[in-house]
């Protein structure tokens, strides 16, 4: 494992762990109004982008090489790096999903999933890499 790689996926991982913890602890309290379900969707949407990407770094640190969001989750799901592979990819899903579309609807069934399905996988990833740092 190259010296820079170790670096930067550790660096990474910082980033991921602020956004992260934001993230969680504002799942944790009760959501009232349009601007605090539009700041929890952007937490998300912050905490996965840095989420996959230190997984990304990761990787390449170890000497697995992927290009994009997709294959990076796919390789992290092959190699027990997450557990549910699908769960991740819907969560790529509606990620992309929110950059494009805006819907009452929408955003408080993707709050249910924030709560329920991605924090708790996010929370594998952050456990498993905090014991690499």
């Amino acid at each position: 494992m190259s010296e820079g790689k170790e670096t930067r996926w550790r660096q990474r991982f910082d980033n991921f762990e602020k956004a992260y913890l934001i993230l969680k602890e504002n799942t944790e309290r009760e959501i009232e109004t349009d601007l605090e379900r539009a700041g929890l969707v952007q937490l998300f949407e912050v905490a996965f982008e840095l989420s996959w990407k230190v997984l990304k770094d990761y990787l390449e640190s170890e000497g697995v090489l992927v290009r994009s969001p997709r294959e990076t989750l796919k390789q992290a799901f092959q190699l027990g790096f997450i557990e549910n592979g699908h769960v991740w990819m819907d969560a790529l899903s509606d990620k992309n999903l929110t950059t494009h579309t805006y819907s009452r609807e929408l955003t408080d069934k993707l709050i249910a999933r924030i709560k329920k399905t991605y924090v708790p996988a996010m929370e594998e990833v952050y456990q498993m890499l905090k014991k690499e740092v």
